[in-house]
């Protein structure tokens, strides 16, 4: 009987230091693909996003967006539509926070309001598109718990559990390029049920500044709806020199106008 103990606590004792090895592999590997970004300071890039419903058909948007990187709390971006004529001028200004509900703030300039967003509605549908609102936050390293998966090739995959209760997904699966910065490559969405919910797939990398890896196509496909978004990317720019005054809610009224 004594020996049965024995060995049972050694079992429980290895089990749980598997676990915690890959809880603190998931989360270095996390903060190395965190510290491969940073020091950009601020960017602007175009992007045109197309939308495609479950029948194939398509309709598509043109955008812009401003990045403002800051390093005791989240970075603050604010995305301002140009066209169609239908969602022109609509703007979302969002500030990431490392710690706590992020503070997001949507435009419309139909009414020409400034509509905060609750957080009980970060995970709806940002303007229409598979991507929630929850998506344009920047992936903060304080905002997850992590277990590593498994190494596949250059790629090693992390299971990220969001620590907002009111997060749209109970788990995020996050392929790391181990030898290209850490970029991501690929995140696989569940939502509460657990089921998987989308796909973000990130392709037609370009490398800015010796230092910067940026994705020029991210495809998102919504496997429960049959629809996706694709997100094209041009003219990074990293000499904007943006500053705090570039988002306040009077520039995103501004953007908007």
């Amino acid at each position: 009987m004594k020996t049965l103990i024995i060995l049972l606590f050694t079992v429980m004792f290895a089990s749980a230091l598997v676990a915690q090895n890959a809880s603190e592999r998931g989360l270095e590997i996390a903060q190395k693909a965190e510290e491969a970004d940073l020091g950009f300071g601020s960017s602007t890039v175009e992007l045109k996003m197309t939308l495609k419903n479950k029948n194939g058909q398509v309709s598509e948007r043109s955008l812009f967006t401003k990045t403002l990187e800051l390093i005791e709390d989240g970075d603050k971006s604010l995305i301002i539509f140009n066209s169609p004529r239908d969602v022109k001028g609509t703007s979302t200004l969002t500030y990431t926070h490392k710690v706590g509900a992020d503070d997001q703030w949507l435009y419309l300039p139909s009414i020409k309001r400034v509509k905060r967003i609750s957080s009980n509605n970060k995970s709806g549908p940002f303007v229409g598109s598979e991507f929630a609102y929850e998506d344009l936050s920047s992936p903060e390293i304080e905002k997850y718990t992590y277990r590593f998966l498994e190494e596949n090739g250059d790629l090693l995959l992390v299971e990220q559990d969001p620590v907002d209760p009111k997060s749209g997904y109970t788990r995020r699966i996050v392929s790391y390029n181990k030898n290209l910065g850490y970029r991501i490559e690929q995140i696989e969405f569940y939502d509460r049920k657990n089921a998987l919910l989308k796909t973000l797939t990130y392709s037609d990398y370009k490398l800015y500044k010796e230092k910067f890896w940026r994705a020029s196509t991210m495809r998102m496909v919504n496997h429960q709806t049959n629809k996706e978004t694709i997100l094209n990317f041009n003219n990074y720019n990293f000499e904007a020199n943006l500053t705090d005054d570039d988002f306040s809610q009077v520039a995103l009224q501004r953007a908007g106008k």
